[in-house]
């Protein structure tokens, strides 16, 4: 087994939070929400305006304790920089990069893709951007049941519970980005299938 180096982990972090960070900006433009503490900080940034990188940034403060105690301190360490870039790429990225028209269909869909690919990276080094994505990396590790999966159901109840503030539509099309997501790393993601750690 090759392990990653510092670079090679670099690289995944940056792309990763990059992948996630695009995602997170055509759901903002096409209304839609996410799941996860992302999902908690969109409906925050929904209802109050609020910066989504900084409410995203705070909500996760308390699941690195979570990581740091049942998943090591290399991952949350590593975890906690991914928040911070993915924080940073949503409050800078707007002012860099703008869509004219983006129907919620092609949001979910290639969102869904590009948000589970940038997971993905981030799982292969040993980070995730907290909340669910440590919950269903730590149950895929313990229990053997594929962080997709786990992931999926989590985002989807997430994305439920939105529906007090957003209209069904966009709820509809933000489960369908979820799945699409969920469905993604549970084929690609699975253990024992990629040893680059």
């Amino acid at each position: 087994m090759v392990k990653h180096g510092p670079y090679e982990d670099m690289q995944a972090l940056f792309s990763g939070s990059l992948f996630v960070g695009i995602t997170m900006m055509m759901f903002n433009q096409a209304g839609l929400l996410t799941g996860s503490t992302a999902g908690l900080a969109f409906v925050l940034h929904y209802a109050t305006g609020w910066s989504f990188g900084a409410i995203y940034f705070l909500i996760n403060i308390p699941f690195y304790w979570f990581a740091w105690k049942h998943i090591g301190r290399e991952f949350t360490i590593k975890t906690f920089a991914s928040v911070a870039l993915l924080s940073l790429v949503t409050s800078f990225g707007p002012q860099l990069i703008h869509i004219d028209y983006l129907h919620p269909a092609f949001a979910a869909i290639a969102g869904g893709l590009l948000m589970g690919t940038g997971v993905l990276f981030l799982a292969r080094h040993r980070s995730s951007l907290g909340g669910a994505t440590i919950v269903s990396l730590y149950v895929q590790d313990k229990y053997g049941i594929r962080a997709g999966k786990v992931q999926m159901v989590i985002d989807c109840i997430v994305v439920a519970l939105a529906l007090w503030i957003v209209p069904l539509e966009r709820v509809l099309w933000s489960i369908l980005a979820a799945v699409v997501m969920g469905v993604f790393l549970a084929v690609s993601h699975r253990p024992g299938r990629y040893n680059g750690k």
